[in-house]
């Protein structure tokens, strides 16, 4: 599917945004001051419904446009609550619940400077225990775009479940997009392994972390031009500095950021990412699909949690 037209395209098959990826339980702690180490720190805790590709469904489906569903897995422990606040944000869930492993969770640790930046405690639980098994080709009907979360890299057997929905969604003509989502787990998993990995996607949506992790490059733009030689369309996040575009070898866009005053940057890519797929499934160009995942993760710095606001 040529780039020039992806969200034409995607528009003009009609249909549902697929997302695959984890659901998880985030556990938000802000702190009223530096860690005192030994002893303790006030601190504003709170727990919220969380993942990538949860995320990034949920800020998709705010935009009302197209139908958003999500395949993903969860524990027993706490199933019917993150069904039930996918639901509320307009997502149609298909959670696999798991007999063995509980939920995931991460705990957030958000600087209390004015970035606030996050450190990610992860048990991924059984968020990447996703399987093939947990596939059918039938979940792509009525679908005109397919997401796939990049935690799925970094477990064999959701790794497995990529290759058969990558495959599942060529054999239909289902553009698919990932967004790699971790520049810590990527460091792991080999930067070859997931170039290889991410063969047949159509848009790569990194960090600037991420790209440049990807590419060895320092630049983002660099990165973003190096990285569109091996994905059609790639957009990298630079939070504060906007986005950049590049197709073909070749940066073609800098789109900038919406001024915001963040509370917690928990999300803040799924955010974009979600926003980003919403414009682009209803015909927006990339640049301008772009604009909108700025919107939305200028939204989400200044949220506590990786969701939107609920519809009123």
């Amino acid at each position: 599917m040529k780039t020039d037209g992806l969200g034409t395209a995607a528009a003009d098959r009609g249909g549902a945004l697929l997302v695959v990826g984890d659901v998880i339980t985030d556990v938000v702690a802000r702190p009223r001051g530096p860690l005192a180490a030994g002893t303790d720190t006030a601190a504003a805790i709170r727990t919220v419904p969380g993942g990538a590709g949860a995320n990034v469904a949920c800020w998709a489906a705010r935009g009302g446009g197209a139908e958003v569903r999500l395949l993903g897995r969860v524990g027993a422990d706490a199933a019917a609550w993150h069904e039930r606040e996918l639901a509320e944000c307009g997502v149609r869930p298909r959670l696999v619940v798991d007999p063995e492993a509980p939920t995931g969770t991460v705990i957030c640790l958000v600087d209390a400077g004015e970035g606030a930046e996050r450190t990610l405690l992860t048990d991924s639980g059984a968020s990447l225990r996703l399987e093939p098994d947990d596939w059918s080709d039938a979940l792509l009907d009525g679908v005109a775009w397919l997401h796939l979360s990049g935690y799925l890299l970094f477990s064999e057997p959701s790794r497995a479940l990529v290759a058969v929905a990558l495959e599942s969604a060529r054999a239909r003509g289902v553009p698919v997009s990932l967004d790699p989502a971790s520049a810590g787990f990527l460091r792991e998993l080999g930067v070859d392994r997931c170039l290889s990995l991410v063969e047949g996607v159509d848009v790569l949506l990194p960090s600037r972390d991420e790209a440049c992790l990807l590419t060895g490059l320092p630049d983002a733009a660099d990165a973003a031009a190096k990285l569109s030689r091996h994905v059609p369309l790639v957009v990298v996040k630079q939070g504060a500095e906007g986005a950049v575009i590049a197709r073909s070898g070749t940066v073609y866009a800098h789109v900038p950021a919406v001024a915001a005053t963040p509370r917690d940057t928990t999300g803040a890519g799924d955010a974009f990412t979600g926003g980003f797929l919403a414009a682009l499934l209803v015909g927006a160009a990339p640049e301008d699909a772009a604009a909108d995942g700025c919107r939305a993760g200028a939204l989400a710095v200044e949220r506590v949690g990786g969701r939107p606001p609920m519809p009123d």
